[in-house]
């Protein structure tokens, strides 16, 4: 008895296109949650939400260190001292020197100048 050779090919094609149309539904999903995370100012809610030393964690760890005590970029751990708060927002903002601009939104950007400003 001879076999279709065209039955598991058959079988792959209608995997894939159930597979297909399965991630275009949750492509839509997606796509209301980044168009409503636009509407509130470019940030989910649950980013909004986070406190100062999680964003810093997040985004800053990598270049200022663990401890804020400066690696590829300068120690941040007396800033509070050189910088006032609205300097502080406009240096992660815009950046300055080795630092990119628009690492955090302008949200985000506040809280951790707040913070930042308190260290001295």
């Amino acid at each position: 008895m001879k076999r279709n050779p065209l039955i598991p090919f058959a079988l792959i094609a209608a995997l894939g296109i159930a597979l297909t149309f399965l991630l275009s539904f949750q492509g839509l999903y997606k796509a209301e949650q980044l168009a409503d995370a636009e509407k509130n100012g470019g940030t989910t809610t649950q980013t909004a939400a986070a406190k100062p030393e999680d964003i810093v964690k997040q985004t800053c760890v990598s270049c200022h260190g663990d401890q804020l005590q400066g690696n590829i970029g300068p120690n941040l751990q007396k800033v509070g001292d050189k910088l006032s708060k609205e300097d502080i927002q406009g240096v992660i903002l815009n950046g300055r020197g080795n630092m990119p601009a628009g690492l955090l939104p302008a949200d985000q950007a506040s809280k951790v100048a707040e913070w930042l400003s308190q260290k001295k």
